[in-house]
């Protein structure tokens, strides 16, 4: 509600599907009422990976600190017992790990927002998630996190534009350094790309104006990009501007 109330621009909220089905559906009701304008389900952690830095560091949250959108009361699960970090026990505790086409299903008929679907790797995937009622995917592998022999999300990205043929969005999410990656994205069926990794190095560096100084160089070196391509606009941002 805070950042629904401080934003200009429309606002996407990630969602995870929790063990407690009726704490999902009053988080989706709550991101309704906030004036958020889509869902994005995280499809590629009802587990999470093997995550060895983690282990090694046993990694956990500092005291007193929790994502309070991953809880049904915005509270910290308890500590639990495990070879894994403590991170780690804490979501499998609470997300569902037995994920399938079903539960996209389900989640579309609770909400009147579109739903977008977030870790799509595979042509076939990507057509069974629309053919689920998704109004789009996102071409992503979790930033390498969860499988470490998972292709590049722009390696994927093609195939699956191919495959869904203008039935949804597609969104490409992962390994956008440059405006240029930003052109040959869209070139190769991407309507838009999300953006990680920068914008935490942006607010590490300098905060709310980091966020921006990212932001605003991504925003230079595409428009440089296209104007060296020759594209005044980025419907013109096609396919033959690609060569392997």
């Amino acid at each position: 509600e805070d950042i629904t109330a401080a934003a200009t621009g429309h606002v996407w909220f990630q969602l995870y599907i929790y063990k407690d089905r009726a704490a999902t559906e009053a988080l989706v009701k709550r991101v309704e009422e906030a004036g958020c304008s889509a869902l994005e389900l995280t499809a590629d952690a009802p587990i999470l990976g093997r995550r060895e830095r983690d282990v090694r560091n046993s990694f956990a949250l500092p005291e007193g600190l929790w994502t309070p959108n991953l809880t049904a009361d915005g509270q910290a699960p308890r500590p639990h017992t495990s070879s894994d970090s403590p991170f780690k026990a804490a979501i499998d505790a609470l997300f569902y790990p037995d994920l399938s086409w079903d539960d996209v299903a389900w989640l579309t008929s609770i909400t009147k927002l579109p739903v977008l679907i977030k870790g799509i790797l595979r042509p076939d995937d990507a057509v069974t998630a629309i053919d689920s009622g998704a109004a789009g995917v996102i071409v992503s592998n979790h930033g390498g996190r969860q499988f470490d022999t998972a292709p590049a999300a722009i390696d994927a990205l093609g195939p699956i534009a191919d495959a869904i043929g203008g039935r949804g969005e597609i969104i490409v999410d992962g390994g956008i350094r440059r405006g240029a990656d930003i052109v040959k994205a869209i070139a190769m069926g991407a309507c838009a790309v999300q953006i990680g990794r920068p914008i935490v190095w942006g607010l590490v560096v300098d905060g709310e104006q980091g966020i921006s100084d990212v932001l605003s160089l991504l925003r230079d070196e595409l428009d440089l990009a296209m104007a060296l391509a020759g594209c005044p606009s980025i419907d013109e941002i096609t396919s033959d501007l690609l060569r392997t």
